[in-house]
C-alpha cells in the first residue's frame, strides 16, 4: 500500500478590526495556499454571508470531483488508444441544510461533453466514464452519490 500525503494552508483574511465579535462583524474571506502555488481566494457561499467573487468550499468540492473524474478518464482513454480532442464538464451538486444550518451534499452530477478523433471509439469512450468513476480518488472518498451523464461525439 502506498500513502500519499497532502498539505494546504487556509488563512483567514476577513478580520474587519473586531474579529468575530458578532456574526455580521467579519468577512468570510480567506486564502488557500500550498507549495508556492498561487493562492485560491476563498469565502463562504453568498447564502452564508460570503463574497460571491471568491471560491467557496462547496464549489471546490464539486470542482475536485469533476477534475478527478476528467484526469482518470483522459488517462484511461490514452491507455485504450482513444484520442480525446475536447473535454468540458458542466457539473452540478446539491447540498441540503436542516433547521440548525447543518448540512451535507446529497448528490453530484457530472455532465462531461467529450469529443474524440475517431467515430469508431465513441462507444468505448462512453463506457470508460464508468471506469473513471470507479478509479476517482475523490468520488471514492465522499458519502453522497456522484452520477454521470456523459456525451461523447466524434469530430
Amino acid at each position: 500500500m502506498t500513502h500519499h500525503h497532502y498539505s494546504t494552508t487556509v488563512t483567514w483574511t476577513g478580520n474587519l478590526g473586531t474579529g468575530t465579535s458578532g456574526y455580521r462583524d467579519y468577512r468570510r474571506d480567506h486564502h488557500v495556499t500550498t507549495d508556492g502555488r498561487p493562492p485560491i481566494p476563498g469565502s463562504s457561499d453568498p447564502t452564508f454571508r460570503g463574497d460571491p467573487t471568491r471560491w467557496n468550499p462547496e464549489q471546490l468540492l464539486l470542482a475536485s470531483l469533476s477534475q478527478c473524474h476528467m484526469l482518470w478518464y483522459l488517462h484511461l482513454c490514452a491507455d485504450h488508444h482513444i484520442v480525446v480532442t475536447d473535454y468540458v464538464d458542466h457539473a452540478t451538486a446539491t447540498m441540503t441544510t436542516d433547521d440548525t444550518g447543518t448540512g451535507r451534499f446529497t448528490d453530484a452530477l457530472l455532465r462531461p461533453h467529450v469529443t474524440v478523433a475517431d467515430p469508431t471509439t465513441v462507444e468505448t469512450a462512453t463506457a470508460l466514464h464508468t471506469a473513471a468513476h470507479h478509479a476517482c480518488y475523490i468520488a471514492n472518498s465522499v458519502t453522497f452519490p456522484v452520477r454521470h451523464e456523459p456525451t461523447v461525439t466524434a469530430t
